[in-house]
């Protein structure tokens, strides 16, 4: 479950940067539900810091179970990442959870002329150095790498965009597919949006691989939306309930 909870919160994305869809000061809400119960909510907010005497973007995540669900499965989330405003390269990333019990307290420093990632664990007082690929991202430093990659805007259906990822201790490659474009109805109004499929490993937790969607403002912003997710039991949606900062103002077809 825990893999599933940090897609829908993060996601809740190259080569080359093109014009940015997000600045600083930009922030998201979420408003997550497993079939019709309100499970919780998932933000994101872009800040200003300084690493290695340059500034950087740093973003927080967090994410939290309401009302009964939280006596079921109490989830408190906290993802961090900094990375380079130019670049996208990560500096360094947090990591602290507690999703029923599963605890995790760790951050990860990168060493991008190395190609390695000192993994700091502070819940058992461990650390190790991990080597990875070439222009890696942490999983939060990913979702806006994507929204900015230059190849997003001129997809076809089916193609597709890989970049690698460190999670979990290791490298994944993640994959997202095009898979078409839809006027999707949202508490703002109509919206425009491209819809994605991120590969993911089937088993335990999704129905198949191509298990999760994402819905994404057809504009310069590249606003996450909507995520759904199929599971192996039951379904969990996320909608955008609240946002501020954007680069530019959302494009909206028809208000309610």
């Amino acid at each position: 479950m825990r893999k599933l909870i940090a897609i829908i919160m993060l996601f809740v994305l190259g080569d080359a940067f093109a014009q940015d869809a997000f600045k600083t000061g930009e922030y998201f809400k979420f408003r997550i539900h497993y079939g019709v119960v309100n499970a919780g909510y998932a933000t994101l907010e872009i800040k200003d810091a300084v690493k290695s005497g340059k500034k950087v973007h740093h973003v927080v995540g967090n994410g939290y179970t309401t009302g009964m669900t939280k006596f079921f499965f109490k989830v408190t989330d906290l993802y961090e990442s900094y990375f380079d405003k130019e670049t996208g390269q990560p500096y360094q990333y947090v990591r602290k959870i507690d999703e029923g019990g599963y605890k995790k307290d760790q951050e990860g420093f990168f060493n991008q002329g190395n190609n390695t990632v000192l993994v700091k664990d502070y819940k058992n007082n461990k650390q190790k150095t991990i080597s990875v690929t070439e222009n890696v991202q942490d999983i939060v430093s990913v979702f806006y790498y994507l929204r900015n990659h230059p190849k997003v805007d001129n997809l076809k259906v089916g193609e597709s965009i890989s970049v690698d990822m460190f999670f979990d201790d290791e490298v994944t490659k993640f994959k997202l597919k095009f898979i078409g474009r839809e006027d999707i109805s949202t508490k703002f109004g109509t919206v425009s949006t491209m819809m994605f499929r991120p590969l993911v490993q089937a088993g335990r937790v999704f129905k198949e691989e191509e298990s999760l969607t994402v819905w994404i403002s057809d504009d310069g912003n590249k606003v996450p939306v909507r995520i759904k997710a199929s599971l192996a039991v039951g379904s969990l949606k996320a909608d955008l309930d609240e946002y501020r900062g954007l680069v530019n103002p959302l494009q909206i077809k028809s208000k309610k």
